[in-house]
């Protein structure tokens, strides 16, 4: 006769599915939501994060101070090189503008020593005087004619007042007919160039 013995189960046979009930439900939960190691994660996402995190970026090349020393010396040698050479065409303009300028009044003087070796040789007898002064003063015409072509007048001092500016005194005198500081008389003509004083009138001024 077999006796019928209900044989407890084993504990390490219990079904891992029944929860312990004196297990803490957050501690539970946690365990749950852990993330994984990091040695559990894809291949694919190890290599979108070194993708995203390139790392410091690779150092250039270093420049060398003596190469760029050398390189601004030969810019500054070629940059003073070219200065010397724009002064010197410069100057070359300048000098061939004067010269062409000196050129041209001298080729409008020659007729004026046309007319003087002419006037010299006019006789001057009796007949002859009054030829000879109408050649001069038509020289003199001519003359002033090519200056005032050139920019050049004469300043005019007949009754002006004594101005500084355009007049040298030589002399201050009484004089009955003129107030104080009245130009008397001119001594050597005055001339402007292009509103510009080129020389002063040389005169005497009258004092009271």
């Amino acid at each position: 006769m077999t006796d019928d013995v209900n044989l407890a189960q084993p504990e390490d046979d219990a079904n891992p599915a029944q929860i312990d009930e004196h297990a803490d439900p957050a501690q539970t939960d946690e365990e749950t939501n852990r993330p994984r190691p990091a040695e559990d994660a894809s291949p694919a996402q190890t290599d979108e994060a070194t993708a995203a995190d390139p790392g410091p970026p690779a150092a250039g090349p270093v420049p060398d101070p003596a190469a760029e020393r050398d390189e601004y010396r030969d810019l500054l040698l070629r940059k003073q090189a070219e200065f010397d050479n724009f002064k010197k065409r410069v100057e070359r303009d300048r000098a061939k503008a004067n010269r062409q300028a000196e050129r041209m009044l001298i080729v409008a003087l020659l007729p004026l020593l046309d007319d003087f070796e002419r006037a010299l040789g006019t006789s001057t007898d009796a007949g002859g005087v009054e030829a000879y002064r109408a050649g001069i003063e038509l020289i003199h015409r001519q003359l002033l004619e090519i200056l005032r072509k050139r920019g050049v007048t004469s300043i005019d001092t007949a009754g002006a007042r004594f101005d500084p500016n355009l007049h040298e005194a030589v002399a201050y005198q009484a004089s009955a007919g003129h107030e104080d500081g009245d130009v008397i008389d001119e001594l050597r003509r005055g001339y402007l160039f292009h509103e510009e004083l080129l020389r002063a009138a040389m005169v005497r001024v009258a004092k009271a």
